[in-house]
């Protein structure tokens, strides 16, 4: 009898804390939020021949979450992609573009050139709430199999903050939940159906998962991509250090080598040039032969320590356009341009 009033007495307190309603199993999530989880299809083009002009098609995932069409997704699915589209469940197809993306915390903000009908919404969670050990579900296209579900555990939280400004870059959830190629992008879910994290890479030395993989936390998402006005380039750099700088006969310690600029973004439209030919140093692929930018905004790139106050510098701008005032070395040449704003 005792055990029975204890077991009643457990029901009540869990119902009056709320504990048990709100909750959902893996099942139930999947039901609520997976006509929110989208396909993101990004077609760049492709640079091993540059006699040809071919494209090849990545895969990824993202989640939609505002009835305007805004949509989560990892940098890397999109940022050197010249074309965006995003399939629904309903297999309809929408153009999207970039709006905001963080390279460093691998999340990127996009937006439907066009809104369909019955467009469905995730909401984003507290992830300063979530604690270690809390059951989680990822819905994602690994491997292309679209919409697959993944449960697991948060392992840990990450956070990359620089040791001298003291700006946290970025935040990161470690999960043992199954990633794949295709999964990144792809939000990760709590038990009340809410994004905690948007998945962005794995650790593994098969290929495949090895039981690590790593999602944006929301909060840092939101702030760096949904709240603030991060800049979208459509620029794809390389940061070289003193050693290097000194080999391309650059008049500083260090720049932004310019890898790739993606047809019609701000970097295109300001007259950036991409690199022309590629090779390999300390057993990275750089490519060469594109512009160096020296300095944004009048702040030097001539260390790793400048990115947060450039990031500060477009944050605090009197000028809300949020555009970049670079120099560039070009043929040994020192010239300025201006990247605009994508918003």
């Amino acid at each position: 009898m005792k055990t029975v009033l204890n077991f009643i007495f457990a029901l009540i307190i869990g119902h009056n804390l709320g504990l048990g309603q709100s909750e959902m199993t893996p099942s139930e999530t999947y039901l609520t939020v997976n006509d929110a989880v989208v396909e993101v299809i990004a077609n760049s083009k492709d640079r091993s021949n540059p006699k040809f002009t071919m494209y090849e098609e990545g895969q990824g995932s993202g989640v939609v979450i505002s009835d305007g069409g805004l949509i989560l997704t990892a940098a890397h699915v999109v940022q050197t992609a010249e074309k965006i589209k995003i399939r629904f469940t309903s297999g309809k197809e929408v153009p999207a573009k970039i709006i905001r993306l963080s390279k460093g915390a691998d999340i990127a903000l996009l937006k439907l050139a066009w809104i369909p009908d019955g467009i469905k919404v995730a909401k984003l969670g507290n992830s300063d709430k979530v604690q270690i050990g809390e059951k989680v579900c990822i819905i994602g296209a690994p491997y292309g199999l679209s919409h697959s579900l993944s449960v697991g555990h948060i392992s840990r939280k990450h956070q990359e903050i620089n040791k001298t400004s003291g700006f946290l870059r970025a935040e990161f959830f470690q999960t043992d939940a199954a990633i794949n190629h295709g999964n990144s992008g792809g939000p990760m879910f709590n038990t009340k159906g809410e994004v905690i994290g948007i998945v962005s890479s794995i650790l593994t030395e098969s290929g495949g998962f090895d039981g690590i993989g790593f999602a944006a936390t929301s909060n840092i998402t939101k702030k760096l991509v949904v709240d603030e006005n991060s800049l979208y380039t459509g620029l794809d750099g390389y940061l070289i250090d003193e050693a290097l700088a000194f080999l391309l006969n650059v008049p500083q310690k260090g720049g932004l080598l310019v890898q790739r600029v993606v047809p019609l973004s701000p970097a295109d439209f300001a007259g950036l040039k991409g690199g022309i030919l590629t090779t390999e140093l300390n057993e990275e692929e750089i490519t060469l032969g594109g512009d160096i930018i020296l300095s944004v905004n009048n702040i030097k790139l001539d260390s790793m320590d400048v990115l947060e106050k450039i990031v500060e510098s477009i944050k605090n701008k009197k000028n809300e356009s949020g555009n970049l005032e670079l120099e560039v070395l070009r043929g040994g040449k020192i010239e300025k341009l201006t990247v605009q704003s994508n918003n």
